[in-house]
């Protein structure tokens, strides 16, 4: 080892790497230059925002609660919604996510076909999966509903496959070397393991249904959403406000009622 590497001054980033962080900040800031050129923002109108948020909190306040009868009763029918929609995407994510772990279905093209399935699903946002069903069913709660159903397939079947595919595998290969049938391997080896997760993804996907089916109904699925569109066609602004304050009770307390079931039964 020579004198001048002994003495060489201490960097941290090599050439190389300090080459390459110059070139992914690059890539950044051009992509973020390119994006705000795109979306073509107005000056005029950001400057003008501050003015407008002042003016429509004016028109806001106070809500009008003598509109809280309807306002009640749209958002009884948005917790069916959701309440339904997630009792019917569990209905259908669980054989599909049965079929999609690898540790249960030892098939890969059933286990592609369920993946795809899954992945299917979670592409496409609720609110397109409503305007689908809108289209077929016509306007209400049943529409509103299947978006539910079908955008909360993907995600309770994927993080359902991947709990069993973490289930250890003592007592399942127990249970297979006593010459245990299927389904007993299935609710004695993998369903003790996977039920604490299993609740707590039902759960979770019923909390995020009920802010999704809340503005379901602007595009006329049913539910609160319904009702919040017609308030803001009709420039009401009062009424407006007694929709958005239902909603944000709701959402709290769906929160609250969510934390203490999980605390219950996990």
């Amino acid at each position: 080892m020579t004198d001048a590497t002994l003495h060489r001054p201490w960097q941290r980033f090599t050439p190389a790497e300090r080459l390459g962080r110059f070139a992914t900040y690059l890539v950044l800031v051009a992509g973020f230059v390119w994006s705000l050129r795109t979306v073509e923002v107005i000056p005029e109108f950001l400057w003008d925002a501050p003015e407008q948020v002042m003016d429509l909190a004016r028109r806001l306040w106070p809500p009008d609660l003598a509109y809280a009868p309807p306002v009640g009763r749209a958002l009884l029918e948005t917790l069916h919604i959701a309440t339904l929609g997630t009792i019917l995407s569990v209905v259908l994510a669980v054989p599909v996510g049965l079929m999609a772990a690898r540790t249960i279905t030892r098939s890969r093209p059933l286990n592609w076909l369920a993946k795809l399935v899954l992945v299917s699903s979670r592409s496409v946002n609720s609110l397109v999966w409503a305007l689908l069903f809108v289209a077929v069913f016509g306007p209400g709660a049943l529409a509103g509903m299947l978006a539910i159903a079908f955008r909360s397939v993907g995600f309770v079947g994927k993080l359902l496959s991947e709990a069993l595919e973490e289930a250890a595998p003592g007592p399942i290969e127990a249970l297979r070397a006593a010459g245990a049938p299927w389904p007993s391997i299935l609710l004695k080896g993998y369903w003790p393991q996977v039920q604490p997760a299993f609740w707590s993804i039902a759960l979770f996907r019923w909390d995020i249904n009920v802010r999704e089916s809340a503005v379901l109904g602007l595009i006329g699925a049913g539910g609160i959403g319904l009702v919040l569109n017609s308030a803001m066609d009709l420039f009401q602004w009062d009424r407006v406000a007694t929709a958005l304050l239902a909603i944000f009770a709701v959402v709290v307390l769906a929160e609250v009622f969510v934390t203490q079931v999980r605390k219950r039964l996990l």
